[in-house]
Order: structure tokens, then C-alpha cells, then sequence
């Protein structure tokens, strides 16, 4: 079964069993509703303890859960320092918009050329500022190639079958 961190337990908060959440999605509101089930990882655990969100609320930084499984402070108490999960079959692609993508969907996918050259595979994507930036392990020489994901550039995207083609523009393989 795959996983998907969606949020790390950094502690408790009160005594009736709630828990404190650094979000790891871009999408809080769906995975965190009330009713939804999560999966609790522990390092060391490789069973999921599902756990079925009570309620939530947003804290600061954190979203605060409580979940129907845990009563007490004490309860709680065994959930700190987790991550919490969601199943391959719980992603919702139209959460996606149109030329969106989730990481593991792009990382591992091999890039070509227009002309059908296969320059390498993604390795790692970057998030510096307006547009993220595929980091493409060369085939040729091993050196990472740095593709900006914008329209000029990234021509087509093929999650079935892994493949991604690129425009190369002057510089980009410098």
C-alpha cells in the first residue's frame, strides 16, 4: 500500500484528546474534515492505526484534531511525534488543476527532448518562488538539468506513461 504524509502530531493541546498538527498538504480543508479517516504512523510502526477526525480547528500555525479514538489527554499523549497518512486511493485528482500534478506523479518520470532525445529522469522538484523547478538527473553526465515548469518550456506531461517532453531552450542544459 502507498502513503501520503498529510500532517505531522507536534503534541497535545487540553485534556479532552486533542492533538496539534503541522499541516504537509496543500489541501487542509479536504484532508482534515471532520468524519475523515486518517492513517497514524509511528517511526519504528509500520501498522497505520486508523483514526477518524471528530473535530478540527485551526490554531496559529496548527490545525487542532481530535479524533473519535482518542478520549483523554493520555490517549493523545501516544500520538505525538506521528505523521499522519492518507492512502493512495484517497487522493482526489480534481482537487488538481488543469497542468497540476502531485510530486510522485513527476518525480522519476524521464525527460525528452521535442526531437525525442531522452535527456534523464526527474529526480527532485524545487519550490523557490512563482513557478517550481524540475530537477532532472542528466543521462549524458549525471549533472542536474534545472527545468522550470512553465508553458514555454515543459511542452508535455504523461503520468501514465512517465514521460515528459520538454522544450530546450538556449542555456537550459548548461
Amino acid at each position: 500500500m502507498e502513503w501520503f504524509n498529510v500532517g505531522k502530531i507536534v503534541n497535545t493541546h487540553g485534556i479532552k484528546g486533542e492533538v496539534r498538527v503541522i499541516p504537509i498538504t496543500d489541501f487542509p480543508d479536504s484532508r482534515f474534515r471532520v468524519g475523515n479517516r486518517l492513517y497514524f504512523f509511528k517511526e519504528g510502526n509500520n501498522e497505520p492505526l486508523p483514526l477518524t477526525i471528530k473535530s478540527r480547528r485551526k490554531h496559529k500555525q496548527f490545525i487542532l484534531l481530535q479524533f473519535e479514538e482518542c478520549e483523554s489527554v493520555n490517549d493523545a499523549e501516544a500520538l505525538k511525534g506521528g505523521m499522519l497518512k492518507i492512502s493512495v486511493e484517497q487522493r482526489d485528482r480534481s482537487e488538481l488543476d488543469e497542468h497540476e500534478f502531485y510530486y510522485h506523479e513527476i518525480i522519476g518520470c524521464s525527460v525528452f527532448s521535442e526531437e525525442g532525445t531522452e535527456l534523464g529522469k526527474v529526480k527532485e522538484i524545487l519550490s523557490p518562488g512563482a513557478n517550481d523547478v524540475w530537477v532532472v538527473q542528466s543521462k549524458t553526465n549525471g549533472k542536474p538539468i534545472y527545468v522550470p515548469y512553465i508553458e514555454p518550456i515543459v511542452k508535455e506531461v504523461n503520468v501514465a506513461e512517465r514521460k515528459i517532453t520538454i522544450h530546450v531552450m538556449e542555456g537550459l542544459m548548461e
